[in-house]
């Protein structure tokens, strides 16, 4: 059985479809109840309080270990989660973890995963390590904008990073959590080209087949409105790559390729596949 956190974001929900889909017995857990699909079992709990997840863990050979906002707070022990995977029985853990470990090391919530990190390459498990950077699925942030207004509002309209598809980021998670050549694999994680708000709002637009304005946000008015979300540390951290990011920030990684056999989806795919959102 193979334990999935954060089983209904933009991450978990395509890796629990594509472990079930391989014929893997999946615990789907998130805060709230949530349909799955068929023979995926579901567990609400809060990764906050470890210990709720014991009966979870039990009996598990894998887990997926993905940290919401509030468990990169100050006083947060996530590393407890991967203990409790030990003594159920697990043999391997998957850490969604952040490029930004290795780009930024010493931003407050990079320590905070870096330490993490840690605790899993000592813990005696198998490992594999995801190292994403910004994520394409950020631009949902826009939907209710662009559906009301027509407008997608974002800082630092001009500077791109090499945003990443969450379902790149999911199959690479479950080939990570069904194949042994992958332990002790750490895998950063981007898309194939670097991309703009600017671009990404134009994206949205031919995917819509309708015209969306772009008004660029002052630091300030984007923190407040991430904080509302995420730990300001967290918020500021984001802000400082997004705002100028470094070389390897910018470094297109060839990572995906290298795990799925195939580059890595654009943008523009993932504004494709989810214009729904943004009807």
């Amino acid at each position: 059985m193979i334990v999935v956190t954060g089983a209904t974001g933009n991450v978990g929900r395509p890796l629990t479809r594509a472990l079930a889909e391989a014929g893997e017995q999946v615990t789907a857990v998130s805060r709230h109840a949530a349909a799955m699909p068929d023979g995926v079992r579901h567990v609400a709990a809060d990764l906050a309080e470890p210990a709720g997840l014991t009966p979870t863990l039990d009996g598990a050979k894998a887990l997926f270990l993905l940290l919401s906002g509030d468990l990169h707070a100050p006083g947060a022990r996530p590393a407890d989660i991967i203990g409790l995977a030990k003594a159920g029985g697990a043999r391997r853990v998957v850490l969604l973890s952040s490029q930004g470990v290795a780009t930024r090391p010493l931003g407050p919530s990079r320590v905070a995963m870096r330490a993490l990190e840690d605790a899993l390459r000592e813990s005696g498990l198998d490992w594999a390590v995801l190292r994403p950077g910004g994520f394409a699925s950020n631009a949902l942030a826009w939907a209710e904008s662009v559906r009301t207004q027509g407008t997608v509002a974002a800082p630092f309209g001009g500077i791109g990073v090499p945003v990443v598809d969450p379902a790149d980021i999911a199959e690479v998670a479950a080939a990570c959590l069904l194949d042994d050549r992958h332990t002790g694999g750490v895998y950063e994680l981007t898309g194939p080209e670097v991309i703009t708000p600017r671009q990404q709002a134009a994206a949205i637009a031919a995917a819509l087949g309708s015209p969306v304005r772009f008004h660029e946000l002052t630091r300030d008015e984007a923190k407040a409105a991430m904080t509302r979300l995420v730990p300001a540390e967290l918020a500021d951290d984001t802000l400082d790559i997004i705002a100028a990011p470094n070389p390897a920030e910018l470094r297109i990684s060839p990572d995906v390729e290298r795990v799925l056999g195939r580059a890595p989806r654009p943008f523009s795919g993932w504004a494709a596949r989810n214009i729904a959102a943004f009807r």
